[in-house]
């Protein structure tokens, strides 16, 4: 069973921040491990105050629920009840949120933590998300919900470069 290190969190925002800088935003970053608890939460100089609160809650949305937000977005709109819900279960830590920037941390095929990235656009957030973990060599396929399996149009390196977190 792989961990994300501290280490490798710090690699992942250090990058994330460069990217982000590169196209003139201030983004808070938070890496949480695979039960959805924070390894590291950054936010820059100019980043607005609330960011970190809502990167970290992309980042542990990503993890928990074993699958980017992006992919949760259908689901969310088909069942709000039920989402609005699981916010509120005893064990939930921090709000769930089906959205751009909350990105699972896969490698192996292991779900090993949750990236989030708060304070550009929606589409900013995620761009920099997949960009920043497929330039570290994590995977970002995943099984449409209720399959089993490989992703649809993947081979067996598909996304992994062999790079240690």
């Amino acid at each position: 069973m792989s961990s994300l290190t501290l280490d490798a969190a710090e690699e992942i925002i250090d990058a994330a921040h460069k990217r982000a800088q590169a196209i003139g935003k201030a983004v808070s970053v938070a890496v949480v491990d695979a039960g959805g608890f924070p390894i590291a939460i950054r936010r820059p100089d100019g980043a607005r105050p609330l960011t970190p609160d809502i990167a970290r809650a992309k980042a542990y949305t990503a993890a928990i629920m074993q699958r980017p937000g992006k992919m949760l977005k259908k689901w969310q709109e088909s069942q709000p009840v039920f989402f609005s819900q699981l916010s509120q279960l005893p064990g939930a830590a921090m709000p769930i949120m089906a959205t751009e920037g909350s990105v699972t941390i896969k490698r192996d095929g292991e779900i090993i933590g949750g990236l989030g990235i708060a304070g550009g656009t929606a589409d900013e957030d995620q761009q920099i998300a997949e960009e920043v973990l497929q330039s570290l060599g994590y995977e970002l396929e995943f099984a449409a919900w209720g399959i089993t399996g490989k992703p649809a149009g993947t081979s067996e390196t598909s996304g992994t470069s062999g790079k240690d977190a």
